[in-house]
């Protein structure tokens, strides 16, 4: 029995994927291409044998390698993982770098938000599209051992997740609340790199991710509170505020010395900071001398590990948070009691100032207070006490999302999000794991 099926190029990926994986050896895939450049795969369940054929005008285009990378770098990154048994020749081009490369520019140009709702040790993650749909859900079996996680950022692809390691005090086996573990994970390669333990600190240390200067490049910035004699030997306890820098280049952490400030714990999250990364520079909250909940002033660091703080346009409050916006730093405030939010962007052309870009009501009432809010291009991802919504600050225009799939809500975040085949480790690096295949504690 012979059945032929007809897909186009981007159709195709979806086909195979849906075939059994125990059919696969009993089937044999022809793949044609017709006069009008039409694909079809072809199954043949009579023999146990896989063969691989091409046409003429096939063995044409899949030999020259930049129209096949075109091709290929359209399909989603899951349908890559899978196309990349085909052939000797596939496998090679999907795994090269420069096809990394190419993929990440197509896939930039269709970005989405991925929710976590639920700081949990299972993460359960939700993409949710331009519409405000959730698309798919992904989940990650490699945390069932570990303690509750959250994510600290997105950035082509890679998520940043931290969590306190386990310890054993007085026989019992609990959070260590002195540190943290951080993970790079790519959720759709089902990939994850756990990173080296930083230097001993006497408090919770804060992070910082910076991206670049190169793809697949990236540096963290944390901060701890020396705890060795060598470093905290009869200093104060600001004075042993320390920060040490994690470079994908070296795989190794730097000390790099004591900082002029520490990074404000966000109260919206018990693991994380809120920071951002903009154009090349990481920006934290530094807390203000009349409450440690309250934002005082900013502090950036760049690339090359250099630190400045800069001013507040005005006073906050604690529900507010650093985004990027327009390729700016910008600053969202929301005042509960004037139930208003005010957006400013810090423009640097000559020197930074602050500009205040909108100041609006806000849709819900001041007794739901606002627990996240990021930025996807020139839009505002707010996530609420019990709503989800997404603003314009252009028009002034606020869009509610019935995302009914997120019931429930402890610490949620949500990121600018794009898949992509990056390496966790910044390069081909063989510490990786295969998050399906390794458990840790």
């Amino acid at each position: 029995m012979m059945r032929v099926m007809y897909c186009n190029i981007e159709q195709s990926g979806a086909v195979i994927r849906r075939l059994p994986s125990t059919s696969l050896r009993k089937l044999r895939f022809v793949l044609l291409l017709d006069e009008i450049g039409e694909e079809r795969l072809e199954m043949d369940e009579t023999t146990d044998e896989c063969v691989y054929q091409t046409t003429d005008k096939w063995y044409d285009i899949e030999h020259v390698e930049n129209v096949l990378a075109n091709i290929l770098s359209r399909v989603p990154v899951k349908s890559l993982l899978v196309c990349k048994s085909v052939c000797k020749r596939w496998r090679r081009l999907i795994s090269s770098q420069a096809f990394i490369d190419v993929q990440l520019l197509w896939s930039q140009k269709n970005s989405v938000y991925i929710v976590y709702p639920y700081m949990d040790m299972m993460m359960k993650l939700y993409l949710v599209n331009n519409s405000g749909e959730i698309t798919k859900s992904i989940n990650f079996p490699y945390c069932d051992n570990l303690s509750l996680l959250t994510v600290v950022c997105s950035f082509d692809g890679l998520l940043c997740c931290i969590n306190y390691p386990w310890k054993v005090d007085s026989g019992m086996v609990v959070e260590d609340v002195t540190d943290v573990e951080i993970r790079i994970c790519n959720p759709v390669t089902k990939k994850a790199l756990l990173l080296p333990r930083g230097s001993p600190s006497k408090e919770k240390p804060s992070i910082g991710v910076a991206f670049g200067p190169k793809i697949n490049e990236y540096k963290i910035f944390r901060f701890f509170n020396a705890k060795r004699i060598s470093l905290a030997k009869h200093q104060s306890r600001v004075n042993r505020r320390q920060c040490e820098v994690y470079s994908s280049s070296t795989g190794s952490w730097t000390v790099i010395g004591r900082v002029p400030y520490y990074p404000m714990h966000s109260s919206h999250s018990p693991l994380g900071s809120n920071h951002v990364f903009v154009n090349g520079k990481i920006y934290w909250f530094i807390a203000s001398n009349e409450d440690p909940l309250i934002p005082g002033s900013i502090l950036m660091a760049d690339i090359e590990e250099t630190f400045e703080t800069i001013n507040l346009p005005k006073e906050v409050t604690e529900h507010s948070y650093l985004v990027n916006l327009e390729g700016h730093l910008s600053l969202v405030a929301v005042y509960d009691e004037d139930e208003i939010v005010n957006i400013w962007i810090l423009k640097d052309k000559n020197e930074p100032k602050w500009e205040l870009k909108c100041s609006d009501h806000i849709p819900f009432s001041n007794d739901e207070c606002v627990e996240f809010a990021v930025t996807r291009e020139n839009e505002i991802f707010f996530i609420t006490s019990n709503h989800h919504y997404i603003y314009d600050p252009e028009h002034g225009f606020w869009q509610e999302l019935d995302l009914s799939s997120i019931s429930e809500k402890k610490f949620p975040v949500a990121f600018a999000y794009t898949e992509s085949l990056l390496s966790c480790g910044g390069r081909m690096d063989p510490r990786m794991e295969y998050i399906s295949d390794k458990r840790s504690i």
